[in-house]
């Protein structure tokens, strides 16, 4: 049994199907899962439901800032690993709202080390020695604690320096710096991995990619902040998923894993990518191209002008690297919301109406 927080998210989520795809594939027998997660606008048990509904997956609806109900989940289901995917996440509603994300990242996080740390070495922890040795704790964390690169910058590796430009990555910073200090003060087995942005299927329509597809279904704008020429590290969220399989395998006790796709590409150039896949896929009934309904907006605050990971150690150390090219991979993205309308129709919620008007209400073009 493995427990993941946020395991009804985005990541979370891919992360529970690839779990169970990906021990059938290997002849391994289905080893359960318990989702944690509070179930906030973007957590949707619609994306696990499957799972949930044939008793692989276990559903506890709560959150990681509530102590007695983690140490409740861990003393009932006694997982042998806890993957702490759960996280505030999004740069645009941490400027709207900080506070939010400083209590689930940095107090949810501490929380969850407490109780951990007496699950796992307290006084009433229930495993054994055995048990205690196995046992990982698996922070999933952000490149954008990082900071923000130049055109000719390396790309960051697991030495660059901490520089957080917003308050979710300062956020999601402060959570990490608590888990290298549970390791290293208390000896808590844990691992973390630090990625670049995802995309694929189940991404909530808030972010870029979802977004504009979204968008450009529905005939409206295609909001490109500033130039549209801020560069991303583009990571296939399947491929994420593979890489914490590999390391909760073979991670080193304390260690940090930089996790990228390899694909560093301008958010125009993936916009434009999009209208063309949707051109071709679903093309307009007038005939005109999706590029037509880009409009260029107000940027956003402190926004970082490149992330790019270097992988070299994932790489090196666990023999992982990406199988999608962003090629690959958003072919796959943009025909997954072509044929999921259903599964958009549920998370298409007055909070989320709420939220894009909020964000983009005055960005005039």
């Amino acid at each position: 049994m493995i427990l993941i927080t946020g395991g009804a998210g985005f990541i979370g989520g891919n992360f529970v199907h690839h779990w169970f795809e990906r021990r059938a594939k290997l002849g391994l027998p289905a080893e359960p899962v318990v989702v944690f997660d509070k179930l906030t606008y973007a957590g949707n048990p619609a994306t696990i439901q499957s799972h949930i509904d044939s008793g692989q997956a276990t559903l506890v609806h709560a959150d990681i800032t509530d102590r007695d109900a983690v140490r409740q989940a861990l003393q009932q289901y006694r997982p042998r690993a806890v993957l702490h995917f759960a996280a505030e996440s999004h740069v645009d509603r941490s400027i709207h709202g900080p506070g939010e994300f400083i209590h689930t990242n940095m107090v949810g996080t501490f929380t969850l080390l407490e109780e951990v740390r007496a699950y796992w070495a307290g006084a009433e922890s229930p495993l054994d020695a055995a048990a205690k040795a196995a046992f990982r704790f698996l922070h999933v964390s952000t490149d954008e604690v990082y900071g923000s690169l130049g055109d000719d910058d390396a790309a960051f590796s697991e030495t660059t320096a901490y520089a957080p430009n917003s308050p979710y990555s300062a956020s999601k910073a402060g959570s990490d710096h608590l888990v290298r200090a549970y390791h290293h003060t208390y000896g808590l087995p844990t691992l973390t991995t630090n990625c670049s942005n995802n995309y694929g299927p189940y991404h909530f329509p808030e972010k870029l990619i979802p977004l504009m597809i979204l968008n450009a279904l529905d005939g409206k704008p295609l909001p490109v902040y500033g130039d549209g020429l801020n560069i991303r590290d583009w990571l296939f969220v399947r491929d994420h998923c593979e890489a914490i399989c590999q390391v909760l395998e073979k991670g080193t006790l304390g260690e940090v894993y930089n996790v990228g796709g390899i694909n560093e590409i301008k958010n125009i150039d993936v916009v434009t990518t999009i209208c063309r896949k949707l051109d071709a896929l679903r093309p307009r009934a007038d005939g005109q191209p999706y590029e037509s309904q880009i409009t260029y907006v107000t940027d956003r605050p402190g926004h970082d002008r490149r992330y790019a990971i270097d992988p070299t150690k994932i790489q090196r150390d666990i023999g992982w690297s990406p199988a999608e090219t962003f090629e690959s991979g958003i072919d796959k993205t943009v025909r997954w919301y072509l044929e999921n309308t259903a599964w958009i129709d549920t998370v298409r919620s007055g909070a989320y109406r709420d939220w894009i008007n909020t964000n983009y209400a005055g960005r005039a073009a």
